[in-house]
């Protein structure tokens, strides 16, 4: 088993975290962007559940990058994109009883209520599906999109148009003039099966599921391909209203129901726990005979007053949880295992499993982490294992069936050389990942740092792929990212012309070319986010851009902050969200003299623009705030929260940057260093009333 988290060092948990984080962060792309996931619920939930109680016993490693601060994944291209007024978040989830009633009294806590008030909750099926948006003007649908990245969806109005399920034209006279409805496209399963039939008799592969089965019939380009698919649509929650039509959550699925959607007609209204739980275990009970597929039971408090105050984290509200079912589990033998390597060189097994069909799905790969969880399990070539699965993904080696372990199968030694390069693969202390110490001359590196830099959310070179990014290396083509943009150059003096190539043509080649030339400018932080630095993802670069502005002024400040130590480095770490780890990677990134020769190469060919940052009408909007004291009018994460909400940073210590304390009784230590520094205090009342919210 893992050990457990109140056992590990910092430095432990560091690392467990930053392993655990690539992973997540690897498969929300897999399921979110690409809808072909290669992990089962079931082992989803259990890293990031992982990945929540180190972040909870050392909340430290809480950075904007973190996977708990984000949902889904950015939009694929070849749809339009749809900025969402609201976000569309995820859930969190409860995984026994237990984490039900934690729930309930995380809210009553969060509320301040008192433990005779009644939390009245619905609970209703969740469906295994895609998530939609809805957005009626006069009740007219005016565009419809996916969850996308939960800010940014993909627009698949004409789409969404051909379901039956959802109304061009909503019904009633008291539509509100804005209204955004959101829920599941799904695909019932006998309609499954019957298409699966379909294509099986016109030669085409069958669909796995039927979660599959509605996210490719949806995601289609071609409009006529979606109508020929017989998709459905239930409505469970809203984005953005001019005015809601109801003060509960079940009040507004039955104005849904009555501007002409379908609602689930097995949500139920709950007002104890108990009441929760029985409605839960009856659902997991008629599963199997549903027309649709499910995975479990989402709880969310009934009062909209209340939902309002709860708000949210950055990845899901406070007020709903999802419980989800128990995985199913099956038996097969583990052929070999695979050492992949990764972009920053990590070795990842995975393990090769004689085909086994798990819950109706057959699946013959499991991911295994790294070398620990092997030695943990004990898992040996040849070995009978336990795979379980909760949905149509990679499944999870739960357990060794050690009774049928072959007399011969030894102990797994996991290699300590690159299989690409052969270079060593060290593991620092505290790291649970090895990783090859190649670096650039490791093919598998170069490749995927190319690819890296050319994905979606990086430089979006539409037409170079990873297939092509692949191919421009093993031809010699490319090497290094600068090289990108040179390669029109360097093609018109070739005696092999890309042109003359198989697969590519004059126009094609032009096109290419006139890509590479659109991506001569970029953002400050799609820049940073391209150059793959460790711990640098797409939050972590939208911060230090939006902090620095340019990229002189932050290649200034990170030679200047190369001692650790100086007005520099202090002003690095005091941005709230950036800790010593990220600190220490982006500067160990500009003091490599080579990767500085990269950043130098490539501003001979783009140019980067300096952070725009967005303004708000929220007369505390862009400040940096501190709440030190006792807080009477609101709980403390309730005023955070709320700070947040209205464009504020919230910071934990007092330092030169810090614009505004709110001081409650008992303030100490806090208060004394921003009187020091001169800084703004306001007590709580001076605070609600600067945020226009009156004092109760």
């Amino acid at each position: 088993m893992d050990r457990a988290v109140s056992d590990l060092t910092v430095d432990e948990a560091s690392a467990e975290h930053a392993a655990l984080a690539k992973d997540i962060l690897a498969h929300d792309e897999r399921y979110y962007a690409k809808d072909a996931p290669t992990v089962s619920d079931a082992e989803y939930d259990s890293l990031r559940q992982r990945l929540l109680d180190l972040e909870a016993r050392f909340p430290e490693l809480i950075t904007p990058d973190s996977p708990s601060q984000r949902v889904g994944t950015a939009p694929a291209s070849g749809f339009g994109k749809v900025t969402h007024a609201r976000p569309m978040l995820s859930l969190g989830n409860a995984f026994n009883d237990d984490d039900l009633r934690d729930f309930v009294e995380r809210v009553r806590r969060f509320l301040g209520l008192g433990e005779g008030e009644s939390i009245q909750l619905i609970a209703e099926p969740k469906i295994d599906g895609l998530s939609g948006s809805l957005r009626y003007e006069k009740g007219k649908l005016v565009v419809g999109a996916t969850r996308g990245d939960g800010q940014v969806g993909e627009d698949i109005t004409r789409n969404l148009l051909t379901l039956d399920d959802i109304p061009e034209q909503l019904e009633g006279d008291k539509v509100p003039e804005v209204f955004e409805v959101r829920g599941e496209v799904y695909m019932a399963k006998p309609d499954f099966f019957a298409l699966n039939e379909k294509q099986v008799a016109a030669g085409k592969a069958p669909f796995a599921n039927p979660r599959n089965a509605a996210a490719g019939s949806l995601r289609q380009l071609d409009v006529e391909i979606t109508k020929s698919r017989p998709l459905r649509f239930f409505a469970y929650a809203w984005g953005e209203v001019s005015a809601l039509p109801a003060a509960s959550q079940q009040g507004m699925l039955d104005a849904m129901a009555g501007f002409g959607f379908q609602v689930n007609p097995e949500t139920t209204s709950c007002s104890t726990v108990d009441e929760a739980l029985e409605t839960y275990r009856r659902i997991e009970a008629m599963r199997a005979d549903l027309p649709y597929d499910i995975d479990g039971v989402v709880y969310k408090v009934d009062r909209l007053d209340w939902q309002d105050r709860l708000g949210m984290v950055s990845r899901a509200p406070r007020w709903a949880i999802a419980h989800k079912f128990p995985a199913e589990q099956a038996t097969t033998v583990l052929n070999d295992i695979d050492i992949q390597v990764g972009r920053t060189g990590s070795l990842t097994p995975v393990a090769k499993l004689e085909p086994v069909t798990v819950g109706g799905v057959v699946v013959s790969n499991a991911t295994l982490h790294n070398e620990d969880e092997i030695a943990r399990k004990d898992v040996r070539i040849g070995d009978t294992v336990v795979v379980q699965r909760a949905g149509d993904v990679i499944p999870q080696i739960v357990r060794v069936v050690e009774e049928k372990r072959p007399k011969d199968a030894q102990p797994y030694e996991f290699p300590k050389l690159c299989p690409v390069c052969g270079s060593h693969a060290e593991r620092e202390e505290g790291e649970v990942v090895r990783r090859c110490t190649g670096g650039l001359i490791c093919e598998a590196q170069r490749v995927e740092r190319l690819r890296h830099f050319v994905s979606r959310n990086a430089f979006d070179i539409d037409g170079l792929g990873e297939k092509q990014v692949a191919a421009f290396w093993e031809d010699g083509r490319i090497s290094a990212p600068a090289d990108i943009f040179k390669l029109e150059a360097v093609e018109s003096k070739s005696d092999t012309p890309l042109a003359a190539t198989e697969g590519w043509g004059e126009k094609s080649v032009e096109n290419l070319f006139a890509a590479i030339d659109a991506r001569r400018e970029i953002s400050l932080d799609r820049f940073l986010y391209a150059l793959g630095i460790r711990h640098i993802g797409q939050e972590n670069a939208r911060l230090i851009a939006k902090n620095y502005g340019s990229l002189k002024t932050l290649t200034d400040a990170m030679e200047e902050a190369q001692a650790r130590e100086g007005d520099a480095y202090q002003a690095l770490i005091d941005i709230d969200g950036i800790g010593p780890k990220v600190a220490d990677a982006l500067l160990a990134f500009f003091a490599e003299a080579h990767n500085r020769d990269i950043v130098d190469d490539l501003l001979t060919q783009v140019t980067v623009d300096d952070y725009e940052v967005e303004t708000t009408d929220s007369p505390v909007a862009g400040l940096t705030v501190v709440f030190t004291g006792s807080l009477e009018k609101m709980t403390r994460s309730e005023a955070k929260a709320r700070a947040e909400a209205l464009g504020a940073k919230v910071a934990g210590s007092v330092s030169k940057k810090t614009d505004l304390v709110v001081a409650g009784p008992g303030a100490g230590s806090k208060l004394k260093k921003a009187n020091d520094l001169g800084v703004e205090v306001v007590d709580e009342d001076e605070w609600l009333e600067r945020i226009r919210i009156a004092p109760s």
